[in-house]
């Protein structure tokens, strides 16, 4: 790295789901990655905080580039991972297969070692964010068993997810400590603002600092400058939770309480064929863009520049 920051390389892998990275991790195949780190050109401090990003499902988009100056303005660092171009994937709307949320949690904190590394990013002021997929990995990020199996020695010290598919429920109910604030359209159809809403508040009776911010008359991808559009084979969530075993296996249970397994992906696949959950909006809100750009900035800069 030199000081106007550049493309960093490291290794990942390619687990598909949370019981392959708790349990067989060794065995998901390796898989090279990168990112670009970008730096402030007036450092609020040093050695730098900095934000590891995450894109969604459409890969990298104009307003994701848009926070990211702002916290750059900051002066926070910012580490975009590619995890779509290092596996030669450009959408993953229609399948959600080729490039999944375990995928994904494993760039993200392989990208936190390397960054740990860095003599001028602070090891211990680290921040995570994400759109959509990638919102699910800043807000999964912080299930403890996932940080321990991939990062033992450290852990994000924020989590900023956007419109995250907040439908996983975990039986083990350990969280990190670090704030967590889920930013979410109001009448998302894509990935409802009700699971996260519900998901906070399963989890501030455990201690989580949790908040989510809903903004009205949001849909999918509220904060970027593009009309609304319909997209009839986007997955969208359904109406029922996923649940994540003791054991790491996830599941959902139908009406007549029989447990569907979506471990690997001819369940997964099915699973998605069964439900039959197609097509969602998304488009941008002038309304909500003139508020969160804020929101974000000053969610890092309270926890990262304190």
């Amino acid at each position: 790295m030199n000081d106007t920051g550049g493309i960093l390389t490291y290794r990942s892998a390619n687990p598909f789901e949370l019981v392959h990275v708790l349990h067989h991790l060794s065995a998901a195949p390796e898989q090279p990655m990168f990112g670009m780190l970008m730096l402030p050109e007036k450092p609020a401090r040093e050695p730098l905080p900095a934000v590891v990003c995450l894109h969604g499902s459409m890969g990298w988009r104009g307003h994701h580039h848009e926070h990211m100056v702002r916290w750059l303005e900051r002066g926070i660092a910012v580490f975009r991972v590619h995890s779509f171009e290092a596996r030669r994937v450009a959408s993953v709307v229609e399948d959600q297969l080729a490039v999944t949320m375990a995928m994904m949690l494993v760039d993200a904190y392989r990208a936190l070692e390397l960054l740990a590394t860095q003599p001028r990013i602070d090891r211990e002021r680290i921040g995570v964010t994400g759109w959509s997929l990638g919102g699910s990995v800043a807000l999964y990020s912080a299930w403890e068993p996932v940080r321990e199996a991939l990062a033992p020695a450290q852990r994000f010290a924020a989590h900023l997810p956007f419109y995250p598919a907040a439908h996983l429920r975990m039986e083990e109910a350990r969280w990190s400590p670090a704030p967590i604030r889920v930013l979410h359209g109001d009448v998302d159809d894509y990935t409802p603002a009700h699971f996260a809403s519900e998901f906070a508040e399963e989890l501030r009776p455990l201690g989580v600092h949790i908040e989510v911010t809903r903004y009205a008359n949001g849909h999918h991808s509220f904060d970027s400058i593009e009309p609304l559009a319909w997209l009839p084979k986007a997955l969208r969530l359904g109406k029922r939770t996923t649940t994540v075993g003791r054991d790491g296996r996830s599941f959902t249970t139908a009406s007549d309480g029989t447990k569907r397994y979506v471990d690997e992906p001819s369940q997964r696949a099915a699973s998605f064929a069964a439900a039959g959950n197609r097509g969602a909006h998304v488009g941008g809100s002038w309304e909500a863009r003139r508020t969160v750009f804020a929101d974000a900035a000053d969610f890092f800069a309270q926890q990262l520049l304190r």
